[in-house]
């Protein structure tokens, strides 16, 4: 296909396939754990579905082609993505990660590699200098998230993989909250792109996957290779599930992402919000190199009240969107980091990574912005009027 093609329609050409036989326009859902042989010396393509499926290989081909990447792999989940990109790291090898890194990450960071001899530094990584600092003789791996969960905190992806480059690291980027769509790390000169694609991909909260991308051939050929070995791949239906919510991602995360804007220009004038974390803001700190690396500030945002009381009054009081865990859904999701996606930090961790008591994270759906930020609203004066009651009931 021609690369002068834009990224809609480049999407849909990856993602629907004709079927040469029968004329379906999507692709089949093969259902097989294994493959008939032709004889003993001539094997066909696939022979069991934990080292290659038809339809997996599909969805994997997809994301491959639209990260840029060389070749793409469909995980059962995010953290089985990251925790296999990990192990392509040996005893006695060094990683240099975020301060805010996801929960789920860091648990595996602190939790499990460290029994295996891999040594880890947290950093700041929008700091290159303090990267640099953190760089040692067995570092093998620079982890990034840009932006970050759940400050939004932007890295200059193309500096880091240099930096990688010049010290002989990977570079291995989380690319969940912008996609493909937004943001293609590989092509700023990352090794490997890792989503959840539980999010944005799938779309609708109904599949839990992971999917990664190498640039080269050499890292894709030992991502399959663990892939295989350790068989935590995305099962059939779960594959076609994906590819399906791919088919819409371009034209979801555009309008949740226009809502977002709009929400956060809301929130930051509010005077209950203390600050608001969305790198389409004008004075958000990343927001220019963020502009530079990535086409939109996102269908994400994090915004603080005063206390965990405030955030308990205000989710209290909201009626569109989901409390719950999660991202990139068509509903509107609101989760409060401190006792969900970084649960696994303590305290001292949780205020060093700037995730306050009274952090919010939304992730913008596909309702009308004018009815979210009615919602908000409304919120707000039912906490205040609730406030007020609390207080002369007190006196």
């Amino acid at each position: 296909m021609s690369e002068s093609v834009q990224f809609s329609t480049k999407l849909i050409k990856e993602t629907v396939a004709v079927d040469p036989q029968t004329g379906a326009a999507n692709v089949p859902v093969y259902l097989s754990s294994t493959f008939h042989q032709k004889d003993f010396d001539h094997f066909g393509k696939y022979d069991y579905t934990r080292s290659g499926n038809p339809t997996r290989e599909a969805l994997e081909d997809a994301i491959a082609a639209l990260e840029g990447g060389e070749r793409g792999f469909a995980f059962a989940s995010g953290m089985a993505a990251i925790s296999t990109a990990f192990l392509l790291l040996s005893a006695g090898d060094h990683v240099v990660v975020p301060k805010n890194v996801y929960g789920g990450t860091f648990r595996i960071l602190t939790q499990v590699l460290g029994r295996f001899g891999i040594a880890h530094t947290f950093v700041d990584t929008t700091d290159l200098e303090e990267v640099e600092q953190a760089i040692r003789p067995n570092t093998k791996v620079i982890y990034v998230e840009t932006p970050s969960n759940p400050t939004l905190r932007v890295t200059d992806i193309r500096a880091i993989a240099q930096l990688a480059k010049a010290h002989r690291c990977l570079t291995f980027v989380d690319n969940t909250f912008m996609t493909p769509v937004f943001q293609r790390p590989l092509d700023l000169g990352a090794d490997l792109v890792l989503h959840s694609a539980t999010k944005f991909i799938s779309g609708h909260s109904d599949v839990v996957a992971g999917l990664a991308v190498a640039a080269s051939k050499e890292i894709a050929d030992k991502i399959y290779f663990l892939q295989n070995a350790l068989g935590a791949v995305l099962g059939v239906q779960d594959s076609w599930l994906l590819l399906r919510g791919l088919k819409t991602l371009d034209v979801r995360i555009r309008k949740s992402a226009e809502s977002a804007q709009r929400i956060a220009e809301f929130f930051e004038a509010q005077p209950e919000v203390k600050r608001v974390f969305y790198p389409g803001l004008a004075d958000h700190p990343g927001a220019a190199l963020h502009a530079r690396q990535a086409s939109s500030g996102g269908a994400v945002l994090s915004f603080e009240l005063k206390n965990e009381a405030s955030a308990r009054a205000f989710v209290n009081h909201v009626k569109l969107p989901v409390f719950a865990v999660s991202l990139g859904a068509v509903e509107s999701i609101l989760s409060y980091p401190p006792k969900m996606s970084h649960a696994e930090l303590n305290e001292e961790e949780r205020e060093k990574a700037g995730i306050g008591s009274g952090l919010l994270r939304l992730s913008v759906g596909l309702e009308d912005a004018e009815d979210l930020i009615g919602d908000f609203s409304e919120a707000f004066a039912d906490v205040q009027d609730h406030e007020q009651v609390t207080v002369r009931s007190e006196r």
